[in-house]
């Protein structure tokens, strides 16, 4: 990527009420974009309850995607719903700049858990970057984008859409993400998901078990093959699963097996390398026992996650602006489906705390703290400082 001046444009931009805003210091401009971003905070906090009260799983977010939609239908964005072949994506725009920001909402809820990951922050967060920066986008040479991207949690949706062109023309993108910590330069993991089927032939287990073909015991052979090669995997390579069928009484010779794995690496180079291992220890389960084995990828690979180092510079001054926690350094610890668009289209994915490490996502607490203060604070600072480093971006390529 060429370095971008982080300059001041000289030009002043006007509030809508016509006053000019110092652009040359930007503290001018940034005091009214977190001014609308605030003039916002009930519709926004309104909107991130409503979500979270009725939480919806990958590809089935009617509801949050409609909502998300209306407010910004109302503010004056040219929505489109849906969006890019997804029934539950949308797209909305607003200015005609030259520089494209992407502003990405995500929505989707845990099967069986709600909104133990904060979506419903995100989704807020998002929509509350676009609204604060909606006013000054031609001023600043901005063309504003808020891309709703359904199913994170399972389905890849981002890669779907990365897919169907909803990034082309983005010069950046970005979200934030609650957390039991802040972390600015965020890392994740490589995830490759596999589905795997055995069939093999019925037979009764005292009568006739040699004309049996235990499609069971092929799983069990693989299962063992893949716990012997957990000892020469890198540290960063993981492989887990769970078996879903494998047979229906014990007075039967099973003739279909089928379980759920999951792949993780620290980059998607490693991944295609894992994925050819552990495929390799399913057929082993088959060729064993006599089985056919169909192994089958149910949704696109998420890619590890690669953060923009000029964005996430300026998005480090802006946290340390609205006085949010030092961030940490942390190793990569989740996957999500954003790290495709990253290597694309520059990127950023901070993460703001909002328990205090007293619970992390997925967990059942992890709910209570979606919409507590400490997470409302977090989504207004998510959206302020969104639309802050937007506006810097903006304001450095027109220098």
């Amino acid at each position: 990527m060429t370095p971008r001046s982080r300059g001041r444009d000289d030009q002043p931009a006007r509030q809508p009420d016509g006053q000019e805003l110092d652009m040359t210091a930007g503290q001018g401009l940034k005091t009214a974009v977190q001014e609308r971003v605030l003039a916002h905070r009930e519709s926004l906090l309104t909107l991130s309850r409503r979500i979270h009260a009725h939480p919806e799983t990958a590809f089935a977010e009617h509801r949050a995607a409609a909502w998300c939609a209306e407010l910004l239908r109302e503010q004056g964005f040219d929505v489109t719903a849906p969006a890019y072949g997804l029934d539950t994506a949308f797209s909305a725009s607003f200015g005609s700049g030259p520089v494209t920001v992407a502003v990405v909402c995500e929505y989707d809820a845990l099967p069986g858990l709600g909104h133990a990951c904060g979506h419903n922050l995100i989704a807020a967060a998002g929509l509350g970057a676009a609204l604060g920066l909606a006013p000054f986008a031609d001023e600043l040479g901005l063309t504003v984008r808020v891309l709703g991207t359904p199913a994170e949690e399972r389905g890849a949706g981002k890669a779907l859409l990365l897919e169907a062109g909803a990034f082309d023309g983005v010069d950046a993108a970005m979200m934030v993400h609650p957390c039991p910590f802040d972390v600015a330069e965020f890392r994740s993991f490589a995830l490759g998901t596999l589905s795997v089927a055995y069939t093999g032939k019925a037979a009764h287990p005292s009568l006739n078990p040699h004309e049996g073909r235990n499609a069971a015991d092929a799983l069990t052979v693989a299962q063992v093959a893949l716990g012997l090669l957990r000892q020469q995997l890198p540290p960063h390579w993981k492989v887990h699963g769970v078996t879903t069928a494998a047979g229906t009484a014990p007075n039967a010779i099973p003739d279909r097996a089928t379980a759920e794995y999951e792949i993780r690496a620290s980059a998607a180079e490693d991944l295609r390398e894992l994925r050819e291992r552990v495929e390799a220890c399913f057929r082993a389960g088959a060729l064993a026992t006599g089985c056919e084995v169909e192994l089958t990828r149910p949704e696109p690979d998420y890619l590890d996650f690669r953060t923009d180092a000029e964005l996430i510079a300026l998005w480090r001054d802006n946290a340390r602006a609205l006085g949010r926690p030092e961030p940490q350094q942390r190793e990569a610890f989740a996957c999500t489906d954003m790290g495709n668009v990253s290597h694309v289209v520059p990127s950023i994915h901070p993460v703001l705390d909002i328990t205090g490490g007293s619970c992390g996502p997925h967990e059942a607490e992890f709910v209570a703290a979606a919409v507590s203060p400490m997470g409302e604070r977090a989504l207004l600072d998510g959206a302020i400082g969104m639309a802050w480093t937007a506006a810097d971006f903006a304001t450095a390529r027109r220098a």
